[in-house]
């Protein structure tokens, strides 16, 4: 193999994914931004999930909005349902891990607030779970997926689907996007 080819061909296809972002996904990254800015002014929080490379994601976005993104400002609600460890285990080891997720969203989520749910699938049947639990009780949910958008997009209020086959890049297509809100963002709701 010529790695530098392999290089060239990798980078290239990542930047097909990220410029058809621009053509397909800008409408429904800009409400996404709206949804997420309307709960912070309202005193609402966002929670956020997701599983493996997804629950990286999940952290990343909450530390961006919780500690800061490109400006020192206030910091903002946000918690990923990703890191406690204790939760995590003890309810998936007695209960089920497809409600891992979903338990925690009914222990900390109120009417108002906001699921931002990822999975590069759409199909992580513990995401699915918390999408159902916080529209049962009243959350606004957001799902950031990718492929055909799965069974999730059924439980969003806002899709973010990334059509693409290949997850690698996908999840960088997320991570894009996941900077993309942080910058509106900040922007919004600490330049005004």
């Amino acid at each position: 193999m010529n790695y530098e080819n392999e290089i060239v061909k990798l980078i290239q296809e990542s930047i097909e994914v990220k410029e058809k972002l621009k053509a397909s996904l800008k409408k429904e990254i800009a409400e996404s931004a709206a949804l997420i800015i309307r709960a912070f002014r309202d005193g609402r929080q966002l929670l956020v999930c997701g599983n493996g490379g997804s629950a990286a994601d999940s952290q990343h976005f909450v530390a961006e909005l919780v500690g800061r993104f490109e400006m020192e400002r206030k910091p903002l609600p946000a918690i990923a349902l990703t890191v406690n460890t204790s939760i995590l285990t003890a309810w998936s080891n007695d209960y089920s891990y497809d409600t891992v997720f979903s338990r925690q969203v009914e222990a900390l989520g109120r009417k108002g607030d906001i699921l931002f749910a990822i999975s590069t699938s759409g199909n992580a049947s513990s995401v699915i779970e918390a999408m159902k639990k916080a529209k049962e009780m009243g959350l606004v949910t957001i799902a950031l997926t990718g492929k055909e958008g799965g069974e999730m997009k059924a439980w969003a209020d806002c899709s973010l689907i990334v059509q693409d086959k290949a997850t690698p890049h996908i999840q960088e297509a997320h991570i894009t996007i996941i900077h993309i809100l942080c910058s509106l963002i900040e922007k919004e709701l600490f330049t005004r």
